[in-house]
Formats: structure tokens, C-alpha cells, sequence
């Protein structure tokens, strides 16, 4: 299995095509910093895809685990980053490989981003949405499970749009003194 950064406007295309083809999301767009994986197999044959861009905003299960308030929050949400899609291909059947991608992802990311942004990144984020998934692959990959979202979207800032799928809230450190780091005010 080879896990490689998308860079390329052929594996671009590639990854947005299979998001828009069968991730139940689709592909959106992508706004800030960004890393997109593909998965290959020994063979060069596509198995899954990742997306980790901009960590949300505020959510407070996750903001309290690590001991945020929004200034703190604001000086630096730009060292976390969330994985907002996961995908592996529907023909591929391969049991544990959701989270062995994880785990080797999660060895790796933060250099990726260092190369690409000139910071690292420590403390990576998912939202699952539990009625359609139980997130047994990020727990099988030791991500921490901290609660769930509030129902509120990205855009809702005045608590007055409708209601939103509530998600599991999951979360895993990419260092020791993750909190430490995270805390900094400069």
C-alpha cells in the first residue's frame, strides 16, 4: 500500500471524481489549508482517498478537551486540521484497512502539512454521523471519542439556522504535550 499527498490536477481530478462518485458527501470544494491523500495498492490500483482541511471553528466538546477559550482558539486553530473525508472505494474489501490508512496517516501528517504549509499540525479532528456510522475505525486507530456536535452548522453563528445531523466528536494527538503546544498565546 502506498499513501501519497494528491499534487498533481490528474489526481485531483481523480479524487474528486471518486468523492463526487460515491462518498455521500460529494466533493464541495476545498477552502484553506488542505491535504488530500490517494491510497494505492501495489498495483498502482486506487483503494481510498483523504481529505484534511480547516478544523471547525468552534465546537465545545472539543475546544474544552483541550482547554481552549476563543482567544486562545483563535491564536491557534490553524494547528489542528480534520479529516472531513474518508473514503474507500466500494470495490475494495480488505478487512481493518480503514484503520491501518489511519494509523499511517496519522504518522505522517504532520510532516506532510509542514512541507506544504511551513507548521505542523497536532491534533487531528473528525465529525462522524452516527446514524450512519459507529466510527469503530478511528477507535480502532485510538482517536478519542469527546462527545457530540451541538446540530449547529458551520455557518450558523446566530443560532438560527435549522438543525444539522448531530455527530460524534473524535479526536487524536499527534504529540505528547499536545495541550502545552496547543495553549500557546503568541
Amino acid at each position: 500500500m502506498q499513501i501519497e499527498p494528491v499534487e498533481g490536477k490528474d489526481e485531483l481530478s481523480l479524487l474528486k471524481c471518486f468523492f463526487d462518485q460515491y462518498h455521500y458527501l460529494g466533493w464541495s470544494g476545498i477552502v484553506g489549508e488542505n491535504v488530500k491523500y490517494m491510497i494505492w495498492d501495489y498495483k498502482q490500483n486506487p483503494l481510498a482517498c483523504l481529505l484534511f482541511g480547516a478544523a471547525a471553528w468552534a465546537c465545545s466538546n472539543r475546544d474544552q478537551f483541550i482547554g481552549w477559550d476563543a482567544r486562545t482558539r483563535k491564536t491557534n486553530i490553524h494547528l489542528i486540521t480534520n479529516n472531513t473525508r474518508f473514503l474507500i472505494l466500494p470495490w475494495v474489501k480488505v478487512r481493518y484497512l480503514a484503520s491501518h490508512i489511519l494509523s499511517q496517516i496519522i504518522r505522517r501528517i504532520s510532516k506532510d502539512w509542514y512541507d506544504k504549509y511551513g507548521h505542523p499540525v497536532y491534533l487531528l479532528e473528525t465529525f462522524v454521523e452516527a446514524r450512519r456510522f459507529q466510527g469503530i475505525s478511528y477507535q480502532a486507530s485510538n482517536w478519542v471519542y469527546v462527545g457530540k456536535t451541538q446540530g449547529r452548522g458551520r455557518n450558523d453563528r446566530h443560532h438560527n439556522s435549522s438543525q444539522v445531523t448531530i455527530k460524534d466528536i473524535y479526536l487524536y494527538p499527534l504529540v505528547r504535550n499536545f495541550r502545552e503546544v496547543l495553549m500557546k498565546n503568541e
